[in-house]
């Protein structure tokens, strides 16, 4: 007899089947189209949106939930993903090169107003919309109908950003500061990896002072191998494979993972496509960004490993047996996600990335900016918080106290 658990965590052919087709197809239509190089990024991002989707690994969630309940394994989740990330990033730049490719110095970009600012409208933005850049993209390639607005407002807010670019980088700026760069391989690495265990241990402080007596919630469901094709998996594995593919994405690419420039990039292409004359846009006129508006989104890293997170995910989906659109959507919810994705989207452009390309790959990379990108992001997420109950979301601040338990 199947029992409840099994049924309910089924794969759905119906999904997956399409899914998997689509990886393949779309693999082969950029290796001829593209080059082989691009066809590989794109399975990658296949397999980092089907670990975010069975790791429901996220960014906004993790953040929200320690800020209005003081629960975080989410945080910590993030801290050990961090650490491992530093560990294996942090020799191969200093290497410069793995097995004779080279790598490039990673994720390192100004420290300035523009990367505080951004990073702030970011984090408000995030908890609007009910995720982050990755986020949005992985839920969108589940199922999620109103995360549909926040991709597509990501996408405006990303090309407004662009034309207002030039003027917030001559606001101070500090310029590129790396820890690696500074300190040196080991003395970088030990002062990262202290400095991300005492956030793990902050959070755990505060989870004991706020939540005293909380019983410890594990991940629920299948087990074996059914565990492993439908998921859900727990944090700590989502940690470890998402430091893992960002590596293998720092080898492959010679960049680390990154996700806004590839919304950038789809919103040039779409505002270009209604007859707006970009050309005139300074953003536009820089090498990196009119090499890749000229070309095809298929030839840009960035982009194509986007397109894999959404497909990766829709196969997590039909693996889970959880691909079920809603599609009554409360309008709160969806001006909510529109109005995230808005701010995301400009956000991320003037601080040089996302929870990815700047927060993730950022401090991976020895990024002072990625530290600020967090401090900033983490007090926009707190104002964001507050603001979910007028968008009839649950937020605010209701979990602060938690009785002792009897």
């Amino acid at each position: 007899m199947t029992s409840l658990a099994d049924a309910v965590h089924r794969p759905d052919w119906r999904v997956s089947g399409p899914a998997l087709v689509l990886l393949a197809a779309g693999a082969l239509y950029i290796a001829e189209g593209a080059s082989g190089k691009m066809a590989w990024l794109y399975i990658l991002g296949a397999a980092l949106g089907l670990v975010l989707y069975h790791a429901a690994f996220g960014f906004a969630s993790a953040w929200r939930v320690f800020i209005a309940e003081g629960r975080g394994a989410g945080l910590r989740a993030q801290m050990v993903m961090l650490g491992l990330a530093s560990l294996l990033f942090f020799p191969l730049i200093d290497h410069g090169s793995f097995l004779g490719q080279p790598v490039g110095g990673g994720a390192v970009a100004p420290l300035g107003i523009s990367v505080a600012v951004g990073a702030a409208i970011f984090g408000v933005g995030m908890q609007l919309a009910g995720g982050c850049a990755s986020g949005t993209l992985y839920t969108v390639g589940g199922g999620s109908t109103h995360m549909v607005f926040a991709l597509i407002f990501f996408m405006i807010g990303s090309l407004i950003g662009t034309a207002h670019m030039p003027w917030w980088i001559e606001t101070a700026s500090w310029g590129s500061v790396s820890i690696l760069r500074e300190w040196g391989l080991f003395q970088a690495l030990a002062a990262q990896l202290a400095l991300l265990a005492a956030i793990a241990a902050f959070t755990l402080w505060v989870e004991r002072r706020r939540r005293p007596g909380a019983a410890a919630s594990g991940t629920v469901g299948p087990t074996g191998w059914r565990r492993l094709v439908s998921g859900p998996w727990p944090l700590l594995w989502g940690a470890v494979l998402l430091a893992v593919l960002n590596a293998v994405t720092l080898v492959s690419a010679g960049h680390p993972w990154t996700i806004s420039f590839g919304y950038t990039l789809w919103g040039g292409k779409l505002a270009s496509a209604a007859g707006l004359d970009l050309s005139t846009w300074a953003f536009w006129t820089w090498p990196f960004p009119s090499r890749a508006l000229a070309g095809s989104v298929f030839a840009n890293s960035t982009s194509v490993m986007n397109f894999g997170v959404i497909i990766g995910a829709l196969l997590a989906a039909g693996l889970a047996g959880k691909f079920n659109p809603a599609w009554r959507l409360p309008w709160r919810r969806v001006l909510a996600a529109a109005l995230g994705g808005l701010l995301m989207g400009y956000g991320a452009r003037l601080a040089y990335g996302c929870n990815v390309g700047a927060y993730f790959s950022g401090v991976a990379s020895g990024s002072l900016h990625g530290w600020l990108w967090f401090a900033a992001a983490l007090g926009g997420s707190y104002l964001g918080n507050a603001l979910r109950p007028f968008f009839g979301m649950d937020g605010g601040f209701r979990g602060r106290r938690v009785p002792q338990a009897a």
